[in-house]
């Protein structure tokens, strides 16, 4: 049977070394939080109205699976892509997050229809802010 998930809100989870580290890093670099949902071991980041994500201390994220906690700075688990409305702002958002402590993890991709870039948060999780435009494919 296939299941087709019309409205979803996506929830991702990543664990983090420093709760507050992170708190002014992603603050700094223009994402808000839920109070409601941070605790002194969480986070809840509000990326956009249908995606959040859920920053948790590593003992905290242990906790919710059998297997061990990878080490991003070791192994790429996750490419947290973010659709954004221009290339400039993603160069902007690859600026603010360099200027906060982020890494510039690779060089611009660029197929001219796509523009990609991306950087390292402090805890090595890798974001990929990107613009692409449906117009210039076809």
């Amino acid at each position: 049977m296939l299941i087709r998930i019309s409205a979803v809100t996506v929830y991702i989870n990543l664990p983090v070394h420093d709760i507050e580290r992170a708190r002014d890093f992603f603050g700094a670099v223009g994402f808000s939080f839920d109070e409601r949902f941070c605790t002194d071991d969480a986070l809840a980041m509000t990326v956009n109205d249908s995606c959040h994500a859920m920053l948790l201390d590593r003992a905290r994220c242990a906790s919710f699976s059998p297997r061990p906690v990878a080490d991003p700075h070791d192994t790429a688990q996750v490419l947290t892509d973010l659709q954004l409305e221009s290339r400039q702002a993603v160069d902007a958002l690859i600026d603010l997050a360099v200027a906060n402590g982020g890494k510039d993890v690779r060089e611009p991709i660029d197929y001219g229809f796509k523009y990609g870039r991306a950087f390292a948060d402090p805890d090595a999780h890798i974001w990929e802010p990107f613009w692409f435009s449906p117009e210039a494919v076809g």
